[in-house]
């Protein structure tokens, strides 16, 4: 399904000009705050009118300012999840999630109420009102009433914000399931690095109000002067991998991935599973010779193909690892000392200790009928 997006609308002194097509599962809009991620998305749900512009959904339009088209956000079929889960206090959870069923006519109802708690797992949450929940359950439950409404777009503005680091941890997995268990396409506000790399197909990188960016993950996590300042110790090479093996004497993980065999600390996924990785730049060292004699385990053979300053004395470098780009960041001192250049044969080298939970993630292994 196509989420296309060509629209200009100004609210005060903010103006928002936004063009992009996204055909992904989960398309992130990513940026700094104030940056119109938010705007962006309320126009998508219908809550904004823009001054000009078009917005369609897999062919659908929903906004056409010039054949003067504009339908309502009730009959939009779109499913939303703020930063609060916004549910009803008097209500328990089933009685939250059945009330996302009123909205949409029963011929045109596929989601089914076993399959999203069991996708969610909230079983043991039905009877519950609310204020008993923590703030991952509740959204997790906010989740499954936009599911519920059996929609054609889900749009999640920073669901995460709100919650601690734990309670983030918690919901990052179901959000995953949700990405990959079901046909809903995603369009999800952060912005954080950290949870656009593991959990985008697509990104769309906002700066003032205009696109500055879009297209796979992996291409715009490289992109290191595309993030926030504050961000951007966290941006470089995203990959998806599979578990090859488990090494159980040391406590770890061997994934397969396109740059060759990489070690993490153990995760609980099975042989074969997807496992989706980011490896930062900051985390990347260089050498021109097969180290020897050194801590870290991972060490990819690769060709520099991209060389271009970073801030104060850094140099970003990008080395294509049997098709796959890994980043570095390291000083120009060691840049002139290695005689690097475009071309040079090196190798990148990465600390198995690099891989935390923030830097790899991978679904639920269960099975949703959604």
């Amino acid at each position: 399904m196509t989420l296309s997006v060509d629209i200009s609308h100004r609210l005060g002194d903010f103006a928002v000009e936004a063009r992009f097509e996204s055909a992904g599962r989960l398309t992130a809009l990513f940026g700094p705050s104030g940056s119109g991620k938010s705007t962006l998305i309320n126009l998508i749900a219908g809550l904004i009118r823009p001054d000009k512009g078009l917005i369609s959904v897999d062919g659908n339009v929903l906004v056409d300012t010039a054949a003067r088209i504009f339908v309502p956000m009730h009959k939009r079929r779109i499913g939303m999840v703020f930063q609060d889960a916004r549910l009803f206090p008097h209500m328990s959870v089933a009685g939250n999630l059945r009330y996302g069923r009123w909205f949409t006519p029963a011929s045109e109802r596929y989601a089914k109420m076993d399959a999203v708690v069991d996708l969610l797992g909230i079983g043991h949450l039905l009877d519950r009102r609310p204020a008993k929940l923590s703030g991952g359950e509740k959204q997790r439950v906010a989740i499954g009433r936009a599911l519920l409404a059996s929609p054609k777009l889900l749009l999640m503005d920073e669901p995460l914000a709100s919650l601690d680091e734990a309670r983030k941890a918690e919901i990052l997995p179901y959000i995953e399931r949700l990405r990959d268990e079901t046909k809903i396409p995603i369009v999800y506000v952060s912005h954080s690095v950290a949870e656009v790399a593991r959990l985008a197909s697509d990104v769309v990188v906002l700066s003032q109000g205009k696109v500055a960016a879009a297209g796979p993950t992996e291409a715009i996590m490289q992109r290191l002067d595309l993030l926030p300042a504050e961000e951007r110790g966290e941006g470089g090479a995203v990959l998806d991998t599979k578990v090859l093996r488990h090494d159980e004497v040391f406590g770890m993980t061997v994934l397969a991935s396109q740059a060759g065999e990489i070690r993490v600390p153990k995760l609980a996924r099975a042989a074969g599973a997807p496992v989706r990785i980011r490896i930062r730049a900051r985390d990347v060292m260089v050498a021109v010779e097969r180290p020897a004699g050194l801590s870290a385990l991972n060490i990819l053979p690769g060709t520099i193909v991209s060389m271009k300053p970073g801030e104060g004395p850094e140099v970003e470098i990008g080395i294509d690892c049997r098709g796959a780009t890994v980043v570095a960041r390291i000083t120009e001192q060691s840049r002139l000392a290695l005689g690097l250049k475009l071309g040079s044969q090196v190798f990148a080298v990465v600390k198995t200790v690099s891989f935390d939970r923030a830097n790899t993630g991978g679904g639920l292994p269960a099975e949703a009928d959604v």
